[in-house]
């Protein structure tokens, strides 16, 4: 069995409320074994026998059932989230104000040069994501990532955390 996090993109924000309960209720109707909710941004900790693109699949067609919109769902491994936390390019950065974008492919190799607004802002590329430091906080930047539109951010603080929880469920 595969231990895995989907990252629910764009849910209790902007009116497209999905109570945490709701969301392990439709995990727990996918057999989806010991699953469980981390904060209320939409992360969902499960383990599988199914592949990353079935578990995806499924999710996002009984999410967007449930919710009457499509809810775009990024899914990763145990490994692949310890990846993203080794892998940040901005450690010494307070982990609150460093986010990883995270997407269903790689990111373009032309990403950063598609970027928009930059301020203060630092990007740098990762497998299956991007990296941005914040150095003003998210809330103040008008930064705009072309390729990241369709996927969704966790800061670094909420990434260790989940990568520290999908160890464990190994």
């Amino acid at each position: 069995m595969t231990a895995y996090v989907a990252l629910l993109r764009a849910v209790n924000v902007g009116g497209r409320k999905l109570i945490m309960t709701e969301l392990k209720g439709i995990a727990d109707e996918l057999k989806l074994d010991d699953a469980r909710t981390f904060i209320a941004s939409g992360n969902l900790l499960f383990r599988s026998k199914r592949s990353e693109e079935s578990v995806k699949a499924l999710l996002e067609k009984a999410i967007g059932e449930h919710m009457g919109a499509e809810v775009p769902v990024m899914v990763r491994t145990a490994a692949e989230m310890a990846a993203v936390v080794k892998g940040n390019p901005f450690p010494e950065d307070s982990q609150a104000k460093v986010a990883a974008i995270f997407l269903g492919d790689a990111p373009p190799s032309d990403t950063i040069d598609h970027a928009k607004n930059v301020a203060h802002e630092r990007v740098a590329l990762g497998a299956r994501e991007i990296y941005v430091a914040y150095p003003d906080g998210m809330g103040q930047s008008k930064l705009r990532i072309p390729a990241a539109k369709a996927g969704t951010a966790r800061n670094m603080n909420t990434v260790a955390k989940l990568a520290e929880l999908l160890r464990e469920m190994e």
